[in-house]
């Protein structure tokens, strides 16, 4: 392997295990404040950081793709995903709410032949339906503890899934700092105004009030840490090629239990981990369907 590559890789694992340890600190403010505010926060403190970091490298200009409208619905992808995992995150171990998550890929290469027109080949529904399998039975004992909110992080993942189409759509228009920009910055102001709206429901895991400091420093963390994490993965993908970086991407699984265990006490039953092999085992199946019908990198 090159050497760019093998730092390309590196970079990319770094990145989806900060992610895992970002969720962490999300599950740690459970109870604390509504996970809507919590990620109308979390984006706020982003866009904030992201645009200040943006206009002083690539000047006001880059800020034109804020009204391309692909963008807009690239931000309500991102702030209707991060919601409903924050949820899962409240009421689901992390390593189980992590493994259920890894249904994305599945969900991205269906929505991709209904919204792309991409030819839908025959791993792609095999490996969908070895995924389905794996969620069956990570479901089976979660259902019963955590009812039906146990089904939020296939959801999360399916609107994630829209979230990689819209960024397949508009790739190329602008630098990895912009996208990371406007896609904040749409969701922001979108989870602000839902905020209030999920605490009209009366439902208590949503109410909102003043929330205590370390709630927001807590938030700060988690933006600065996915923001980093997100430009790491960028890295490993522009120097190792999105194909070699894509099965990193299950460190976050091995980060989530690990951190599941120590902070929280939360130790996987064997149904929990056969069907969490189930799921990556479908995502490496359709990682590996995908590269053998690469052409050959030249060196």
């Amino acid at each position: 392997m090159k050497q760019d590559h093998s730092l390309g890789l590196f970079f990319a694992l770094a990145g989806f295990a900060v992610l895992s340890v970002g969720d962490g600190v999300i599950k740690t403010m459970a109870g604390q404040w509504s996970p809507v505010a919590i990620a109308a926060l979390r984006f706020s403190i982003a866009a904030v950081g992201l645009g200040v970091l943006l206009a002083w490298r690539e000047g006001m200009v880059a800020m034109r793709q804020m009204w391309r409208w692909p963008q807009a619905g690239r931000g309500l992808a991102l702030a209707i995903s991060s919601t409903i995992f924050f949820t899962s995150l409240f009421v689901l171990p992390l390593a189980t709410a992590t493994s259920l998550g890894f249904t994305s890929p599945m969900f991205t290469a269906l929505f991709a032949a209904i919204l792309l027109g991409e030819p839908a080949r025959k791993e792609t529904w095999i490996a969908s339906a070895i995924a389905f399998v794996g969620v069956l039975i990570v479901l089976r004992p979660n259902l019963a503890e955590a009812g039906w909110w146990a089904v939020l992080p296939v959801f999360s993942a399916m609107t994630f899934a829209l979230l990689i189409i819209g960024n397949r759509y508009v790739a190329g228009q602008a630098s990895g700092l912009a996208m990371q920009f406007v896609v904040a910055a749409y969701a922001a102001p979108i989870l602000i105004i839902a905020a209030p709206l999920f605490a009209l429901t009366g439902i208590e895991r949503f109410a909102i009030g003043i929330p205590d400091w370390t709630v927001v420093a807590r938030c700060a963390v988690v933006a600065v840490t996915a923001s980093c994490a997100h430009w790491l993965v960028y890295l490993g993908t522009t120097q190792a090629g999105a194909a070699k970086v894509a099965p990193m991407s299950y460190v976050q699984l091995l980060v989530a239990s690990v951190i599941g265990w120590a902070w929280f006490g939360d130790h996987p039953d064997g149904w929990t981990l056969l069907g969490a092999g189930v799921i990556v085992a479908a995502g490496l199946y359709l990682w590996r369907a995908g590269l053998v019908k690469e052409p050959a990198e030249s060196d």
